[in-house]
């Protein structure tokens, strides 16, 4: 990691993070996340890893406008609005900016793949929400089977499950399409990514980050924390519920909530993809 590439990811994550401030993406807090996000994926990887973070980016925040009044009455079971705050970004892409910064001082194949395996599982889980909850089909918590609200954490569809698979796919697919391309390896630190068989590369990456999201629902239908206000008679994520009024706890961990599970989730997704670039 240099002074040049350092300059060049601050450069390059104030222009996203401007973008996603203008287009209501993101909050003041978030915009500053993602500034520091994209800074350590840009100096830490190189224009490889940046083109990923942003094709997350920009995928997951088209997604989150998609059918937006359609959603609206289900914004009172989440935890926060769509506008992502700093928490949420870190909690998006922390796992992955820290694989950077691991990367930038010691360069080594695994730490490309854990990459993508938490890229792949963040975006898996950010369409899956958006577009999941848009099923005709109700939800069933991952771990019983139960049918359960819509909105509900732990609770998935086949339409959500598929378009988490497509999530993905959609970034091992812009992986492998700039690996083969080819043109972006002398702005990249010199990094060579080590495949022999970008089908089979593609095939991890989308594993990996379909077992991430999935490992989301599970921690959502167990142990997150979730609350339960009295006066709307609603489940919820957050402690204050939108009406205003303090919610109590019905189960899970009162430390563990949804942007901790999220980066739980990228990290186990970032596991599976090490263990999957055993085969690549």
């Amino acid at each position: 990691m240099n002074f040049s590439a350092f300059l060049l990811g601050i450069l390059f994550s104030l222009a996203i993070a401007a973008f996603g401030y203008a287009r209501g993406s993101l909050s003041r807090g978030g915009a500053f996340g993602a500034m520091i996000v994209g800074t350590l994926v840009f100096a830490g990887g190189g224009l490889l890893w940046a083109v990923l973070l942003v094709a997350f980016f920009v995928s997951s925040s088209a997604l989150s406008h998609y059918h937006a009044r359609a959603k609206e009455p289900l914004a009172e079971k989440f935890q926060k609005g769509p506008r992502r705050d700093f928490a949420q970004v870190l909690a998006n892409g922390g796992a992955g900016a820290l694989i950077a910064l691991a990367y930038g001082f010691n360069p080594q194949p695994a730490f490309f793949f854990a990459f993508l395996g938490a890229l792949a599982t963040v975006n898996a889980d950010t369409w899956a929400t958006e577009l999941g909850v848009l099923s005709k089909t109700p939800p069933r918590l991952i771990t019983t089977g139960k049918i359960v609200a819509t909105g509900t954490s732990g609770g998935i569809t086949r339409l959500g499950t598929l378009v988490a698979l497509g999530g993905a796919l959609f970034i091992g697919m812009i992986a492998a399409l700039s690996i083969a391309i080819g043109k972006l390896s002398y702005l990249t630190s010199n990094f060579q990514p080590p495949i022999s068989n970008l089908p089979v590369f593609i095939f991890v990456t989308a594993f990996s980050g379909l077992v991430g999201s999935l490992f989301d629902s599970v921690l959502g239908a167990t142990v997150q924390a979730i609350y339960y206000c009295d006066f709307d008679q609603t489940e919820t994520e957050s402690r204050v519920h939108r009406c205003g009024r303090a919610t109590r706890r019905v189960r899970g961990w009162r430390w563990l909530d949804n942007d901790a599970v999220n980066f739980l989730a990228s990290v186990a997704g970032s596991v599976v993809a090490i263990i999957g670039s055993w085969v690549v």
